[in-house]
């Protein structure tokens, strides 16, 4: 029996394990709220090395974008920087309360790591994440429940305003114009925890011209999880 030549052997041994990386993926983001709205979300299957977020870490320049205003722009330009296969905003907008996105997904090249940004309206700095989780090798339905982050960048003083980076406020979208109130004195005027972590929520009131909140409270508070991430492996 002849041998392979020994380049054959290697293409081969290269492609299956390609192959083995390789993956289709249906995707599924619910917003799991009453009346909280995800900004354009990010999706994406990246190398096992790779992070969008980590805990206990600072957030970078480009997590403080979209944590404090929703811009994907710059973690668009580091993911496709490292190769990762990525879905931008599969929403076309807002998520609003209760409603699902879906997208499907192609991974390739060692991209067995799935990855979820996006910002929460209205806040200061918070944001939808799930950091680095391993997509399965067996075909099948696997449902992960994710919780809000603090991007560790910004006083949640629950003010609207902002939306820049290092400019303090929540940005507040037309969906939530008429809810948002006005003449808050602010709940909190300096982060302590400067890493990113759990988000600690929103805490509102029910005065909408004054008092230290300009959100309210029986509209715009939550308990975590906030969205379920459901993901069929093809």
């Amino acid at each position: 029996m002849k041998s392979l030549p020994k380049l054959t052997i290697a293409g081969v041994m290269m492609a299956c394990a390609q192959n083995a990386y390789a993956a289709e993926l249906e995707i599924s983001i619910q917003n799991l709220t009453q009346g909280v709205y995800f900004t354009p979300l990010l999706i994406t299957a990246h190398s096992s090395d790779a992070h969008l977020f980590e805990l206990a870490q600072p957030a970078s320049m480009e997590l403080q974008a979209m944590a404090e205003g929703g811009s994907l722009d710059g973690l668009m330009t580091v993911v496709d920087g490292a190769g990762a296969n990525s879905v931008a905003n599969p929403a076309g907008g807002l998520l609003a309360p209760a409603q699902a996105t879906s997208a499907m997904l192609s991974t390739t090249h060692g991209n067995t790591q799935l990855s979820v940004v996006g910002m929460i309206l209205p806040s200061n700095d918070g944001f939808v994440g799930l950091d680095s989780w391993t997509i399965p090798s067996e075909p099948g339905t696997y449902h992960v429940y994710l919780k809000a982050y603090d991007a560790g960048t910004e006083a949640n003083d629950e003010i609207r305003g902002g939306g820049a980076p290092g400019t303090s406020g929540m940005p507040v979208p037309p969906p939530l114009e008429s809810v948002i109130g006005t003449g808050g004195s602010g709940v909190a005027m300096s982060q302590n925890n400067m890493t990113v972590h759990i988000h600690p929520g929103s805490i509102g009131d029910d005065d909408s011209t004054g008092g230290k909140s300009d959100l309210n409270n029986t509209v715009h508070r939550w308990l975590n999880p906030v969205a379920k991430l459901t993901v069929t492996v093809q």
